[in-house]
Formats: structure tokens, sequence, C-alpha cells
């Protein structure tokens, strides 16, 4: 006959074994990992395309928030761990590469009424200044935007997750989250904000950057 707690206490203790195996796992793949801005290394990184992610966020007539995103950007980072202040970012996006999961809107979005993709095919953010660290991971930038032919100052969040030697690269690795709102009509990017479509956007960056390597 099975001892029914005897299963049990078993199975718990196997269940924690194999969690605190997988907690210890990303140790074991990147042990020089590190959490701790003042321990990242500086230098000049390019992104990880594979590990990037460009979404935005609109309010949709009141019932939901409307969720897309650009496929594709680039973007290149000067990082400076011990004097963050001096650090930089420049992102460009192809705006042709918005998607909404709903390609004949996509479209849409990409005509003269919404993106102008054909006169005007890029974003561009730049930082231009340091503005405040709000802890020890958590840093605010000011840049340039330049969507529609249009420039204006955007405010961005950046929490670093931390870097360490990728093993599937072999390279060089920092992680981090940023965060930015403004109103797209201070672009130009005003249709049918009248009709209940909101103004302010949403960005959420989820990155991953290499570290540059010479040609």
């Amino acid at each position: 006959m099975i001892n029914k707690p005897f299963v049990k206490c078993r199975t718990l203790a196997l269940a924690v074994v194999s969690a605190a195996a997988l907690a210890g796992c990303d140790r074991l793949i990147t042990p020089d990992f590190n959490t701790e801005v003042a321990e990242l290394r500086g230098g000049a990184y390019t992104l990880d395309k594979t590990h990037a992610s460009l979404l935005w966020k609109i309010n949709h007539l009141g019932f939901s928030s409307y969720i897309g995103r650009f496929n594709d950007f680039d973007a290149t980072l000067d990082f400076d761990p011990e004097n963050v202040e001096n650090s930089s970012l420049e992102v460009i996006i192809n705006t042709e590469s918005i998607d909404v999961n709903n390609p004949e809107f996509a479209e849409d979005l990409r005509g003269e009424d919404w993106f102008n993709v054909a006169a005007f095919p890029q974003a561009i953010y730049r930082t231009t200044r340091f503005v405040e660290a709000v802890d020890e991971d958590t840093f605010v930038f000011e840049g340039d935007l330049t969507l529609l032919g249009n420039t204006a100052p955007v405010t961005m969040t950046v929490d670093f997750n931390g870097g360490g030697r990728n093993f599937l690269t072999r390279r060089y690795t920092l992680g981090f989250e940023a965060s930015a709102e403004f109103q797209r009509s201070d672009f130009g990017l005003d249709n049918m904000v009248t009709f209940g479509v909101g103004d302010d956007i949403e960005l959420e960056v989820h990155v991953e950057f290499q570290e540059a390597q010479d040609e």
C-alpha cells in the first residue's frame, strides 16, 4: 500500500529542487551576468534585432488600449556605466514596418492620413540630455523624436535588466526596458483625435544590445 503523505512530500521535495535548479540555470549559462549598472561593461553597442520589440498603445474610443508595433528598427547605444549621464541612444524606425495584426488597416496607417511612409519612411529618436536617476538601475533621459518631419522633445525612462556574456553569441550583451509617452498631435499625426481616438501615445521597448565589434 502506497503511503500518500510520503508521496506528497516526495513530490513537493522534487518540485522545490527543480525550481532551485532552474533558478540557478541562468548563473550557470551566464556566470558573469550582473544586474548592478556600475559593474556593467561600457562602450559602443549595437541592437540585437532578434531580441528587440517596440510597442505602442493608444486609447480606442474609450473602450480599450489599441496596441501596435514596429517590426523593423535599429539602434546604437554608447554606454558609460560609471557616469550614466554620459550615455547616449539613437533609434531609427522603419515606419513602413508598422504591424497591428490587421494587414488591411496596417496599409491604411501607412497612407497619407496617418504615417505617410512614402514621404516620411523613418522616425528617429536621439537622447539629448540626462534628467535623473530614479534608483540604482532606472534612469530618465530627454531626447528628440522626429516623426512626419516634425521634431519635439520626448522623455524616456530606461530600466536596465543587467549584462553579461551571451553563451549563444559569445558576445557581451546588455538588456533593458524603456517607456515613453507623448501626444501624437505634436508631430502632425492628428487624424481622428477629435473623434475619440486618443492623442496620447505610450511607447514600450524591450531590447538587448550586443557589444560592438570592430569590422
